[in-house]
């Protein structure tokens, strides 16, 4: 039997676009190497790690539909003219600046043992329950530790994984439990961090000034970096350097990677603290949602220092929707996204 070509590219994208609708969240763990592969389809979208050497679980790498990695490789796996600022920046992660005194946000290789006393970690102990299908989800058990392995909090992490059109979205629900009364001081340094590839950095004229914890200097010659060509956007409509300690509901960084226009929004929730955050989105390519540095975001108007009593809680949960195509998410179609996390 013959068919007319027409038919064949109909059916052509008819079976493509019913394989994407139906593409198949699939999560595998890879318990020696502490980590957990998260696939559509055939396609890696994303892994859960949480290796014994480094200081905090997170995702990374990040990849579109388009198989574009979203995320800056530095420190694990260095892409050509990576920026080597900021080490603690890997993938996407959730910690903070101060509890109870000790920097979880900063701590990383680059500390010297003689003042790691002063730094915390968060130590993946269970895989609680791994789920497959149209929407996949990973949760885990964690704690958050001091050098000594004093437990400070027990956090309690569901990650969904899922599609909609050609966008990728991974929906975050943490519940923190202060084992001991708990402090979250005002600071800068938090919450829900992203480091995105170079390419979504903003540009700049003006010469860039980084020092790393070991005290190392570099500077980037502003006009120089021909790779840097993205920008944030928010929903209160602030644009680039302006999103910085701004309050929203949500914010996109955009910009091309390859031939395609690539986005990554971050989207707070009505039941998190102090929403519609505030945002440490740094135009060198840290992506942050800090709700608890009201302090300094406010210029001294106005502090948070939340507060837990042992055994008490705090819930916060946060979606991250990644896209690539022609054209840049519209604004209409993240405000669909919203309506929908906010069901």
């Amino acid at each position: 039997m013959k068919f007319a070509k027409p038919f064949f590219a109909f059916l052509f994208c008819a079976t493509s676009t019913l394989f994407a609708v139906h593409a198949q969240v699939k999560l595998t763990h890879h318990p020696t190497s502490k980590k957990v592969d998260i696939t559509i389809g055939d396609k890696l979208f994303t892994s859960f790690q949480y290796p014994d050497n480094i200081e905090k679980p997170f995702l990374y790498p990040v990849f579109t539909v388009n198989q574009t990695d979203v995320t800056r490789g530095f420190p694990l796996n260095p892409k050509p003219g990576d920026p080597t600022d900021h080490p603690h920046h890997i993938g996407i992660w959730l910690n903070y600046e101060n509890v109870n005194g000790l920097d979880f946000w900063n701590n990383s290789y680059a500390i010297p043992l003689a003042k790691k006393d002063k730094y915390g970690w968060i130590k993946t102990d269970k895989i609680i329950e791994l789920k497959n299908g149209k929407k996949g989800s990973l949760t885990y058990h964690a704690n958050w530790i001091n050098k000594n392995s004093d437990i400070l909090l027990e956090e309690h992490t569901k990650l969904e994984f899922s599609t909609s059109g050609r966008s990728r979205i991974i929906d975050r629900t943490t519940t923190l439990t202060a084992v001991t009364e708990v402090i979250f001081s005002d600071v800068k340094d938090g919450f829900l961090g992203m480091r995105l590839a170079h390419e979504l950095q903003i540009p700049t004229k003006q010469d860039q000034k980084f020092t790393d914890d070991k005290g190392n200097v570099t500077i980037v010659k502003g006009g120089t970096d021909k790779v840097a060509n993205g920008n944030y956007l928010s929903s209160e409509g602030k644009i680039g350097d302006e999103v910085w300690s701004s309050r929203a509901h949500w914010v996109k960084a955009f910009g091309k990677m390859g031939s395609d226009s690539v986005s990554v929004t971050i989207i707070d929730h009505p039941k998190n603290v102090n929403y519609p955050t505030y945002w440490h989105a740094r135009g060198y390519g840290l992506f942050a949602a800090n709700p608890l540095g009201e302090k300094i975001f406010s210029n001294g108007a106005r502090t948070t220092n939340l507060k837990l009593a042992k055994g008490e809680k705090v819930n916060f949960k946060y979606r991250i929707v990644i896209d690539a195509g022609k054209n840049s998410t519209s604004t209409a179609t993240i405000k669909n996204l919203v309506t929908d996390f906010y069901r």
